[in-house]
């Protein structure tokens, strides 16, 4: 088990320590997509709200939403100035998502987003108005990659694209940026993902600064099993 996928447990376990009295929570893992707009703050709170309200369209028209709403699988989360997208099935899922996404979204250059995919450990809640919501480190993790991120950047965990990199028709489009230490001591390998014009090949201004980063710009190979 990798150092990263430890710590994660840690976070979720501290997270759910309490009273003895209260029942345990249920842990799941999810593969999670995050959306937030880019300058989001600066628009005045009507221009908020309309763009808010044509990127939820845009995401809901996706085929990998609606499949997996269909199912019942997924878990929407509004984040204030963007979205958090739960799926439980494959990891494939929040890329082809964060892929068709972005298809639609050059259609609306006014809207500039940047998305973080991770797959991790979540527990299912309830809100105060009884709708449901998520907790745990899986959540943060995504939330930490996405913030790497720049205007048009699908950003993946390493956890993940090593995931995706098992495939022919993913391997080719996941570039490994380097790893950085972030909140909690966790150090994040964080990988691009860009195909066929979608996404931004550019190094993120987050990493060009930081000296810490190790970039090694080598694609994500394959995880083999030890003989």
């Amino acid at each position: 088990m990798s150092t990263e996928i430890k710590k994660e447990i840690q976070l979720v376990n501290a997270q759910n320590t309490s009273a003895e009295s209260k029942p345990d929570l249920a842990l799941e893992i999810a593969h999670l997509l995050l959306i937030d707009v880019v300058g989001y703050s600066k628009l005045l709170v009507n221009e908020q709200i309309e763009l808010l309200q044509e990127l939820n369209q845009i995401v809901r028209s996706t085929e990998s939403f609606r499949r997996a709403e269909a199912s019942g699988e997924l878990i929407r989360v509004p984040t204030g100035d963007g979205m958090a997208l739960l799926f439980f099935r494959s990891p494939e899922e929040p890329a082809r998502c964060a892929l068709e996404s972005s298809r639609e979204l050059k259609n609306h250059p006014h809207i500039q987003v940047r998305m973080g995919i991770h797959s991790g450990p979540v527990n299912k809640t309830t809100d105060v108005n009884d709708q449901s919501n998520v907790a745990g480190s899986g959540i943060n993790v995504a939330q930490r990659v996405m913030d790497c991120g720049d205007a048009g950047h699908i950003l993946v965990s390493k956890r993940l694209a090593e995931d995706l990199a098992q495939y022919r028709n993913w391997q080719p489009y996941l570039q490994n940026l380097g790893e950085c230490e972030v909140k909690h001591g966790l150090r994040l390998h964080v990988v691009n993902l860009c195909k066929d014009g979608l996404g931004n090949p550019a190094l993120p201004e987050k990493l060009k600064p930081r000296r810490r980063w190790k970039q090694t710009g080598a694609p994500i190979r394959p995880i083999r099993a030890p003989r």
